[in-house]
């Protein structure tokens, strides 16, 4: 990916949050800068221009901020995944493992057309449970996804592993 300006430099460490141990990466600095945020999209969009993507899908909450971006600047829709209950509309549902327990990621169940290319947006990489289980979302009806970006990877934490058979980019990589 095109690193025109570090982006580095605008992602903000917070050490013990949200809990002792983790070190938070805080990407509001970097989305309050419209010239670097306007990059980043770039940066993130760069690998996927001549893939045709028809639809861009992006787990909420922080996945929204860049996944809408991306969907204006691919000239593409946006669908939006969701926690359980937030979707109006009729819904597919994908159970992920987290540290303490189970999560569930949803979608309306019309968002997809099978045959439909599709590029999966998050900020970050970390565990790749979430982004696993939208791409089984994705596939349940039927879509193709022609690739998975984040901003950030966290590549000690091997979340790559689980979408191996998947192309997955990344802007940023952290150990």
């Amino acid at each position: 990916m095109n690193k025109t300006c570090d982006l580095k430099k605008f992602i903000r460490d917070i050490p013990d949050f949200p809990k002792a141990g983790i070190l938070f990466r805080d990407i509001t600095p970097l989305l309050k800068d419209p010239a670097v945020f306007r990059r980043a999209i770039k940066d993130m969009a760069g690998d996927f221009k001549d893939k045709k993507i028809d639809v861009v899908v992006a787990v909420e909450s922080r996945g929204f901020i860049f996944g809408s971006a991306l969907a204006y600047e691919l000239g593409v829709g946006f669908v939006p995944v969701r926690k359980p209950g937030k979707l109006p509309y009729s819904t597919i549902a994908a159970t992920y493992d987290l540290e303490y327990g189970q999560d569930s990621l949803h979608m309306h169940a019309d968002a997809l057309k099978k045959g439909e290319r599709v590029l999966i947006v998050d900020d970050l990489l970390a565990t790749g449970g979430t982004a696993q289980a939208t791409a089984r979302l994705v596939e349940q009806l039927g879509a193709k996804i022609a690739g998975i970006v984040f901003l950030i990877e966290l590549s000690a934490l091997k979340g790559r592993a689980k979408l191996e058979k998947y192309l997955v980019k990344t802007c940023l990589k952290y150990e």
